[in-house]
């Protein structure tokens, strides 16, 4: 499907006409959380319902109308540097029934009525962790790369990439912030390709990577990180600061060469690989974005 044609299906599919029934979304991509956070509102004049007994047709709207109003805002997530959710359709690797099964899949809250009693709302809880889990087709890891010649490495418990601050973009004479994205690859100062997503084993791993603000690895704790990332990465983590960051859209930290040894060297260390102990900390400022329908 043509890109124009994409965009002439996706404008009829997005924006339905339902008379002149009043029906918005807003919500947030939450990164740290790995979820897509969205309230769907009906206005019940508009829809010519009346209170109490339109109540199950308000809530009827409010269903039917989810899964159109939320599918711009999944196709635009970010899978890697380069495609989104709407390119892997674009190229009829992804359907839209996939879509509508992925966001179907959301945990919702009961509907409700706003405080002023014009309105209907429901909540919907979508997990970035199953979505990611659901695109990763391969059913064996790909082995990571290996060393003729290992250098002296220790175990460690799980991998930490800070990359919280602007970085150089490689091949560009330019400075970016690292975004986040499902599947992140990690590149050396070389660019040997450290870690992808092919790498991991589809049978321990949903998502690849876990995003956290700069506050979870600076507690007061014999660690320094909080428990909840102690659960991925372990009490002795390799902390690592990225260098630079690679992509047309900045998602994938590049980290010096000595320390992608440290990983590769060690068997216990590429096995973090294989489980996805990895995570990657970013500003806080691109962990979370809103959005809202016109």
């Amino acid at each position: 499907m043509k890109p124009s044609m994409l965009s002439w299906v996706l404008a009829i599919l997005v924006f339905p006409v339902v008379g002149e029934t009043k029906v918005a979304i807003s919500g947030s991509i939450e990164w740290e959380r790995m979820e897509i956070n969205a309230a769907v509102q009906v206005d019940l004049a508009s829809a010519g319902i009346r209170l109490p007994t339109g109540r199950i047709q308000a809530e009827e709207i409010l269903n039917d109308e989810y899964p159109y109003l939320v599918r711009p805002y999944l196709l635009s997530l970010p899978v890697d540097s380069a495609d989104t959710l709407g390119d892997l359709l674009n190229r009829g690797e992804l359907s839209f029934r996939s879509t509508d099964t992925i966001s179907a899949s959301a945990q919702k809250v009961p509907p409700a009525l706003t405080n002023d009693l014009t309105s209907m709302f429901a909540r919907y809880t979508l997990s970035l962790r199953k979505l990611s889990g659901s695109l990763i087709r391969h059913r064996r890891p790909q082995d990571s790369m290996r060393l003729l010649i290992p250098v002296p490495s220790i175990a460690y418990t799980g991998i930490i990439i800070i990359a919280d601050e602007e970085l150089p973009v490689h091949g560009k004479h330019s400075t970016a912030l690292p975004q986040p994205c499902l599947f992140p690859k990690i590149w050396d100062t070389d660019m040997n390709l450290i870690y992808e997503q092919g790498m991991v084993d589809p049978l321990q791993v949903e998502s690849i990577v876990r995003y956290v603000s700069p506050n979870h690895i600076f507690r007061p704790t014999p660690s320094g990180l909080d428990e909840e990332l102690i659960r991925l990465v372990g009490s002795n983590p390799l902390r690592i600061i990225a260098l630079g960051v690679f992509g047309s859209r900045p998602t994938d930290p590049i980290i010096d060469r000595e320390d992608a040894l440290q990983i590769v060297s060690h068997e216990d260390n590429r096995r973090l690989l294989r489980e996805g102990r990895v995570a990657i900390v970013l500003n806080q400022q691109v962990l979370s974005a809103s959005f809202s329908s016109p």
